[in-house]
């Protein structure tokens, strides 16, 4: 490190002009983002989406549909809409009238399908263009999975101009309380800005080879922000604290050096959580991983890069338009707090362990669900069509699975007959089962028998050809199953797990649900398992001790988990004016994964501190209290910034966003408080000199 914070004292205007030039060029790709997101990212390549293509292709089920709502429409407007929409808008494979359907119409409140079988075409501007063909025309509005992907869209740019309105100016303030000038505060927030440009500017380069979730756009900026103002914070402020005695240049250097390694570990430490989020075969996990690992990337590069380079270039004016005159931190509150913890580690360990341990109680109700429509905020027309069709055809309460069976031999036989039956009978024993639609119920025959009666009538044998051929397709039969339950419900998934077998293969709403729940179930483990182990090598080689690892990784899944608690106490119960409801199935693994690491980002920070206080004189205690003292503060005021970027999202619309704001903002604050600045001294002070046991370490 030294030779390399030589490097970047020596060579500062040309690495700012470099930054300059990258951060201009990226600006121009990185506003396109939003074009390359499609989709929430709940997908699992798994028999569900293989599945649906073998039944586009042979049967030629739909692989999209927009529902075109009419709400208090004349049949004659309903006609003249859909002609006018047919007319236009040349990528509908085929369309759904409730003038012809009558289960989709009723005299109040109607509704339209239009069907696409094109599964690379994107239906956003499909989506735009129904919308101004139908402008002119009152009460018809359009819902349905492209629908609600576009409005998610929209409502999440708004969103995060909205957060970064409410989070930037907060954290302005922190930065200036820890700071004291205008320019030392400003400093870490245009180096945020820079991490995130040229993230973006990377992502849009993949965008056309990756499908990206609309989520990232909102947690890319909350987590690249919140990382380079925290390792901006801890750079600067080793800066301003070696500035005192030595010149600018030693003192970046040094910072560099110090700092430097912090940070590197800190990253580390939160790359292990993302990159363990791709085990999990989910492609918002993946995306996560992928845009997370790559903004972690460039807040370390533009730390340990930009930042000390234009440190060099300021110089003493990184103090200029001093507002608030800092007092040094060994003579602050901080050095009499540090003292307290030492003196009580006992009573400090037992009272935290009571407060972590009610916070956890709620965790017990934990109700977790793949978000739907009420993700989507009220204000938006996608949401208020679908719950109005809901209240009127109860679209909730029903759900659509479709089976595909292969049969050696094919279907189109008196023993491939039979079989049909017998699955059809089999399947309308099922209490699930309220409906299974085959040949024989489409033509109302209950034998093999009646089949080859009537189908031999020259007047009904074309009927019964296009019957047959509607169900299967060479060795392909395909059954659609109504289900009395709702697709997300724990039944319909556990129906789909039952009925899944070599050859009766399932699509639909069940399937997709349970296939995405099972993959988290099943990976989530070895998720856990590479962040723990990963992690405590990383704090193994940093710290070259046993119990120092080992205590970060309890305590980390001890504030996890009184998080989740208070996450279950605040939208499940529904308190502080939200709705009851429900916590988002993806919100305990990425909220894990991405804490977990930012959790270290504090204990790297604190512990290397206090290491370098005790490699001195040897003292653990000494050293506890001298490094708590020095980094107290800037632990706090990185936290603070850390709570108020991510919890900033609490004021947005979109329910997952959300969740995931307030997740990490609640879990940060249980651990730069309780956990880093009670337990850790606490414990530390308890086990002594044996924090630094390693087996066969030289001394």
């Amino acid at each position: 490190m030294a030779r390399y914070s030589q490097f970047i004292t020596k060579h500062a205007k040309a690495l700012v002009a470099f930054w300059v030039v990258l951060i201009i060029v990226g600006s121009f790709f990185a506003i396109k983002i939003p074009e390359y997101l499609k989709g929430d990212g709940f997908k699992v390549n798994a028999e569900h989406q293989e599945v649906m293509a073998q039944l586009n292709k042979n049967f030629d089920v739909p692989t999209d549909s927009i529902l075109v709502v009419f709400d208090k429409n004349s049949d004659a407007t309903i006609k003249k809409a859909l002609e006018k929409i047919e007319k236009n808008e040349k990528s509908i494979d085929s369309i759904q009238s409730p003038l012809d359907n009558k289960k989709q119409y009723s005299p109040r409140l109607s509704y339209a399908v239009l069907n696409f079988n094109d599964t690379d075409q994107d239906l956003s501007p499909v989506v735009g263009n129904l919308r101004t063909l139908t402008e002119d025309m009152k009460g018809v509005d359009y819902t349905g999975g492209p629908v609600i992907s576009k409005d998610m869209n929209a409502a999440s740019q708004t969103d995060l101009m909205q957060a970064e309105m409410i989070g930037l100016p907060i954290a302005l303030v922190v930065l200036l309380l820890a700071f004291g000038s205008v320019v030392a505060a400003v400093l870490p927030i245009l180096i945020g800005v820079a991490t995130i440009i040229t993230t973006f500017f990377v992502i849009s380069l993949i965008g056309d080879s990756v499908s990206l979730s609309i989520y990232i756009l909102n947690i890319i900026p909350m987590l690249g922000l919140a990382l380079s103002i925290d390792f901006s914070l801890l750079l600067i402020n080793r800066y301003k604290e070696e500035r005192m005695t030595k010149s600018i240049e030693q003192s970046i250097q040094i910072a560099i050096q110090t700092a430097g390694k912090s940070i590197i570990f800190s990253a580390i430490c939160v790359m292990i959580g993302l990159g363990a989020m791709s085990v999990i075969k989910v492609e918002l996990f993946q995306n996560i991983a992928l845009g997370g690992s790559i903004v972690v990337f460039f807040a370390v590069i533009t730390a340990l890069t930009l930042s000390p380079a234009v440190l060099m270039l300021l110089g003493d004016r990184i103090n200029k338009w001093t507002l608030i005159r800092v007092k040094p931190s060994a003579t602050s509150r901080w050095h009499a707090f540090a003292t307290f913890v030492m003196k009580r580690p006992i009573i400090v360990v037992i009272a935290s362990f009571i407060i972590l341990g009610a916070m956890m109680i709620p965790i017990k109700d934990i109700k977790l669900t793949i978000p739907q429509i009420d993700a989507l905020p009220k204000t938006f027309d996608a949401r208020s069509a679908y719950e109005k069709l809901d209240d009127e055809f109860k679209l909730g309460q029903e759900t659509t699975a479709y089976a595909l069976v292969e049969r050696d031999g094919g279907w189109k036989n008196d023993d491939g007959r039979e079989e049909i039956l017998k699955l059809q009978k089999s399947l309308e024993k099922d209490p699930l089962v309220k409906d299974v639609q085959t040949q024989f119920s489409a033509t109302d025959l209950k034998s093999v028998k009646e089949w080859n009666q009537a189908s031999q009538l020259p007047q009904m044998k074309k009927t019964f050809t296009t019957a047959q051929n509607a169900f299967i397709h060479k060795d392909q039969l395909m059954m659609p199953i109504t289900l009395n339950v709702a697709g997300d419900s724990a039944k319909a998934q556990q129906w789909a797990r039952d009925w899944s077998s070599e050859n009766f293969k399932l699509a639909g709403s069940p399937k997709y649900n349970q296939e995405i729940f099972d993959e988290i179930k099943d990976q989530i483990v070895k998720a856990l398992l590479i962040i723990v182990i990963s992690t405590f090598i990383i704090l193994l080689i940093a710290f070259r001790s046993i119990l120092i690892p080992l205590k970060a990784i309890l305590m980390n899944i001890i504030g996890l988990t009184s998080a989740f608690g208070l996450l279950v106490y605040v939208f499940q119960y529904g308190h502080f004016g939200l709705e009851a409801g429900t916590i988002v199935l993806i919100i305990p693994v990425i909220t894990f994964c991405l804490v977990f690491g930012l959790s270290m980002d504090y204990e790297v920070f604190l512990i290397s501190r206090i290491q370098e206080e005790y490699l001195k004189e040897g003292n653990n205690t000494k050293a506890t209290i001298d490094g708590l003292t020095q980094t107290s503060k800037i632990i706090t005021s990185a936290a603070l910034i850390m709570i108020v970027l991510t919890g900033s999202f609490a004021f947005t619309d979109i329910m997952p966003v959300k969740q995931i704001g307030v997740g990490i903002a609640i879990a940060i604050a249980i651990d730069a408080t309780i956990i880093r600045l009670l337990l850790v001294p606490s414990l530390m002070k308890l086990f002594g000199d044996w924090n630094w046991w390693l087996p066969f370490k030289k001394k």
